[in-house]
């Protein structure tokens, strides 16, 4: 899953949010940097990863991307899978995306000045960029995606797999609803773990 996908699997809960939404940034020991909520939200988005790399449908979307995308085909099926539920947000979450998004991304920078500067500067390109509404449309998807290709030294071809999911639309589609269903489960029961041991 990609960032939107994290925020909201962290329910209503700010610090969970957060801390999902900034553990790619967080290597090793530097999680004790962050107080001990935001913790919570990192262990939560390691565990949602783990369970994203071997779940049989996200393997079974990676399959097909793999002969073009080879490694990076993970990476696109996490951003193909948060384009659908920036989609379809409405049927998942009550309040509309655009004040969702506005909402956290203050939350988020507010408490991002006590963070180290790497995440710092993360959390800045997100509001920068406001990718929560870009995931939203195919236009958006390739913004974004052009964006972390530019940042790749070696040859990704991310922006190139819009067209193969404008050309593979009602699989990528079919497939994301089970999976949705199957990780909002697997998050909450998780969420329950962690916060009994951290």
């Amino acid at each position: 899953m990609n960032f939107l996908a994290h925020v909201y699997l962290s329910g209503e809960d700010m610090d969970l949010a957060i801390g999902n939404l900034i553990a790619d940034r967080v290597k090793g020991k530097e999680i004790q940097v962050y107080p001990k909520p935001i913790q919570r939200g990192i262990i939560l988005h390691r565990s949602i990863d783990k369970y994203t790399d071997t779940h049989p449908i996200v393997r079974e979307c990676r399959k097909v991307l793999f002969s073009e995308y080879r490694h990076y085909s993970g990476v696109i099926v996490d951003m193909y899978f948060d384009h659908f539920l920036a989609l379809h947000w409405k049927r998942f979450h009550p309040v509309p995306l655009f004040d969702f998004s506005s909402t956290f991304y203050s939350k988020v920078k507010e408490r991002s000045v006590d963070f180290p500067y790497r995440t710092q500067q993360f959390v800045s390109s997100l509001i920068r960029y406001d990718w929560f509404s870009y995931y939203e449309s195919l236009q958006g998807l390739r913004k974004i995606l052009t964006q972390m290709e530019q940042r790749i030294k070696n040859p990704s071809k991310l922006s190139s797999s819009v067209d193969f999911l404008e050309e593979n639309y009602n699989y990528f589609g079919y497939h994301f609803f089970p999976f949705m269903e199957d990780v909002i489960s697997f998050s909450k029961n998780q969420f329950l773990i962690i916060k009994s041991q951290v």
